[in-house]
C-alpha cells in the first residue's frame, strides 16, 4: 500500500499551513505612515489575489521601513504564490532574523522549505514554530505534515498523539498523517486503526472517504500493494456568516465563565476560615501565599512531586505564610503553628524551616490579548522588573509566557536577567485570551522541570481574567496547577470595576484560581500601581516557612485531602495562606 501527498495542490497545502497572526512583532509598532499605506495596498491586492502588484507594494513598505517584519512575512507568502520559493525563503529569514519570537514566521518558513523540497529545513522550522506556540494545533498539523514528509515518521506518530491528547476538533487530519506515517514503518494494523480515528472524529472529513476505502483495501488485502491514496488538509475557518453577533458571544461567554466559577465554588474545603482570603490592594506584601512543591526523589526525605514526599512513608510538605495585621512574619516556631490533614492531626511533624532561600521556579504569565492593549506597555517593564528582582539567587529560574488568543513561550527556562527582558519585551497586544489554556500549560511545565534539589513552584498570572477562548476550563486549569503543586499568584490589570458588572465575574475567577491554589489575587485598581503591588509580591515570594508531616490515615487513593494551617503569635491568632489540599497520588518509588 502507498499513501502519498499531494504536493501540486498548491492551494490546498497553501490553506494548510497558512500563517495566522495570533501575535505581532513590536517593531512594527514603530512603521512610518507611509510604510503602514503601503502595506495595506498590498494586502488588499493579495485578497484579490493580484500577486504581482501586491508584491510592488510590500516592496516599498520594507524601503521605507526595513524592519517591518509583517511586510517581510507578507511578501514572502505572495513570492510563494508566484513560484518564487527561494525569494519567499529569503524574505522569512529576514523576518525571523528581526524578530524571533513570532510563530507563523517560522511556520511561513517552513512552507518555503516544503516548496522547495527541503523536508529537513522544514521539519526544522515547523518545531520551532510549535515551541513558540505549543497549543496551536494548525501548527501541530503543519508539523506531523512535514515530519511525514522528511521520513521521521516516529516523529510524526508521537505529534499527532500529542493533538489527540488536546481537545482538537477539526484537527483529526493528523490521524491521516499518522496513519502515512505507519503505513511508511510497514505497520498496516496501526495505520488502520488511526484511519478508523479519524473517521470517529470526524466522519465528513475531506479524506473521510479515501480513508474509508484504504480501510477496506487492508482488510482485503493486507499482504498485497494498493492503490495509492492522496492526503488532502483543510484548515478554512468558519464561515463568519453564521457566527453570533459580538454582543450575544460577550453575553454567552459571561454566562460561560459565570457557570466555571459556580462549578469551582462548589469544591469541596470551602468552610476553610483563611483559605479563600483575598488580598486587598496595597496589602500585598502583607497577606501572602502559599502552599506547593518541592522536588525530587533524589533528594533524601523529598519525593518527586513535593506533597507526598517519602517512597517508602507517606510524607506531604506544605508552603505557607503568615500575617499579622498585613505585614509578614518572618520568626515564627515550630510551636506557635498548628496543622490539619483531612481534619485530623498529623501522626508527626517532622521538619520546618524558613524556605525564604528556597530556589524559584517562577512562570510568568502575560496577558497580550487586545483588551489590554493601552497600559501594554507599562505592564512590560513592572514585568520586567519584577522578575529581575525576584530572580535573587544563582539557582533560579523562570520562563515567560504571553498568551491572547494562543499561548506564545517568549523566553524559556533562565537565569539570564537580559534573555528575560528580552523576552517580555518583544511581546506585543493581539487577538482573544485563552486564560485557562495558559495557566494549564505553564503549570504543566512547571511540573515537567526535573530538579536535583527541593525547590518552589510559583506562578504569576498577569491578566483581567477575562477568558474568552480556552479550550481548557477554569476547573480543570485549577486541577492541574493542584497537581503540578503550583502557587499561582493573580495580578488583575483592570483598572475600572464594577462589582454589579460582568467585570465581577472575572475578579471571581482570578480569585479562586488564587486561593485554591494556595497563592492571593491581587487587585491593584489602576495601572500606575501594578509596579508597587509586584514589587510588594517580590517580598512576599521570599516569606515563606515549609511545614512537614506524616498525616493520619493516609491512603494513596487519589482523592482530594484538605489542609489546614493555623499560627498564633503574641497570644494572638495570625492570618495565614496556604495550599488548600492535595491529591493522596501514589508516588513511584525512586
Amino acid at each position: 500500500m502507498g499513501l502519498w501527498l499531494n504536493e501540486n495542490d498548491d492551494d490546498r497545502r497553501r490553506k494548510m499551513l497558512e500563517s495566522f497572526a495570533d501575535f505581532g512583532s513590536k517593531l512594527d509598532l514603530k512603521a512610518p505612515g507611509a510604510a503602514r499605506r503601503e502595506y495595506e495596498k498590498g494586502n488588499q491586492l493579495l485578497f484579490r489575489k493580484s500577486y504581482a502588484d501586491a508584491a510592488e507594494h510590500f516592496v516599498k513598505a520594507i524601503t521605507a521601513y526595513p524592519s517591518f517584519v509583517s511586510a517581510h512575512n507578507a511578501l514572502g507568502s505572495t513570492y510563494l504564490d508566484l513560484g518564487r520559493n527561494e525569494e519567499a525563503q529569503s524574505e522569512f529569514q529576514r523576518s525571523a532574523a528581526l524578530d524571533g519570537h513570532l510563530p507563523h514566521t517560522f511556520m511561513n518558513l517552513g512552507r518555503a522549505q516544503l516548496a522547495l523540497k527541503n523536508f529537513s529545513g522544514a521539519q526544522e522550522s515547523m518545531q520551532k514554530a510549535s515551541e513558540l506556540a505549543p497549543l496551536d494545533l494548525r501548527l501541530l498539523s503543519a508539523l506531523t505534515y512535514a515530519q511525514y514528509l522528511n521520513h521521521d515518521y516516529g516523529g510524526a506518530i508521537a505529534t499527532a498523539q500529542r493533538v489527540h491528547g488536546l481537545k482538537h476538533e477539526n484537527n483529526a487530519i493528523v490521524h491521516y498523517f499518522a496513519a502515512a506515517s505507519w503505513q511508511g514503518k510497514n505497520n498496516l494494523g496501526e495505520t488502520q486503526k488511526e484511519l478508523q480515528t479519524l473517521l470517529e472524529e470526524d466522519p465528513k472529513s475531506s479524506v473521510a472517504e479515501s480513508a474509508r476505502q484504504m480501510i477496506e483495501q487492508i482488510k482485503a488485502r493486507k499482504d498485497q500493494p494498493a492503490e495509492p491514496v492522496t492526503i488532502s488538509y483543510s484548515s478554512t475557518p468558519d464561515d463568519p456568516s453564521v457566527a453570533p453577533d459580538a454582543r450575544a458571544r460577550r453575553m454567552l461567554q459571561q454566562f460561560e465563565l459565570q457557570r466555571q466559577v459556580a462549578e469551582v465554588e462548589k469544591e469541596p474545603d470551602a468552610d476553610c476560615e483563611t483559605c479563600g482570603a483575598v488580598m486587598p490592594a496595597g496589602l500585598l506584601a502583607g497577606d501572602v501565599p502559599a502552599g506547593g512543591p518541592l522536588s525530587s526523589a533524589k533528594v533524601a526525605g523529598f519525593g518527586a512531586s513535593a506533597l507526598i514526599l517519602h517512597s517508602s512513608v507517606n510524607e506531604v510538605a506544605v508552603f505557607f505564610a503568615a500575617t499579622d495585621h498585613g505585614k509578614s512574619v518572618s520568626d515564627l516556631s515550630r510551636e506557635s503553628v498548628i496543622i490539619r490533614d483531612d481534619g485530623k492531626a498529623p501522626v508527626a511533624v517532622t521538619g520546618f524551616r524558613n524556605e525564604a532561600q528556597l530556589p524559584l521556579r517562577l512562570g510568568l504569565v502575560i496577558d497580550t490579548s487586545s483588551s489590554i492593549t493601552k497600559q501594554f506597555a507599562f505592564e512590560q517593564s513592572a514585568a520586567a522588573s519584577f522578575l529581575q528582582k525576584t530572580l535573587t539567587d544563582k539557582q533560579d529560574l523562570a520562563f515567560v509566557l504571553g498568551f491572547s488568543s494562543t499561548v506564545l513561550m517568549a523566553q524559556d527556562f533562565t537565569g539570564d536577567e537580559a534573555a528575560i527582558s528580552k523576552g517580555i519585551g518583544q511581546l506585543a497586544p493581539r487577538g482573544g485570551t485563552a486564560l485557562w489554556d495558559a495557566v494549564k500549560f505553564a503549570s504543566e511545565k512547571l511540573a515537567a522541570q526535573r530538579e536535583e534539589q527541593p525547590v518552589a513552584r510559583i506562578l504569576v498570572v498577569i491578566s483581567d481574567g477575562d477568558d474568552n477562548c480556552s479550550a481548557a476550563t477554569l476547573k480543570q486549569a485549577i486541577e492541574t496547577a493542584e497537581r503540578s503543586e503550583v502557587i499561582v499568584y493573580t495580578v488583575s490589570t483592570r483598572e475600572f470595576r464594577n462589582e454589579i458588572s460582568s467585570d465581577a465575574i472575572a475578579d471571581q475567577a482570578m480569585r479562586a484560581l488564587a486561593s485554591r491554589t494556595g497563592g492571593a489575587a491581587f487587585f491593584p485598581d489602576s495601572i500606575g500601581n501594578l509596579q508597587h503591588g509586584l514589587a510588594e509580591l517580590q517580598q512576599v515570594i521570599r516569606s515563606r516557612y515549609l511545614i512537614s508531616y506524616k498525616p493520619d490515615h493516609f491512603v494513596a487513593n487519589g482523592k482530594y485531602r484538605s489542609i489546614a494551617v493555623e499560627a498564633q503569635k503574641s497570644g494572638h491568632k495570625l492570618h495565614v495562606y496556604s495550599r488548600r489540599g492535595y491529591y493522596a497520588n501514589a508516588r513511584p518509588h525512586s
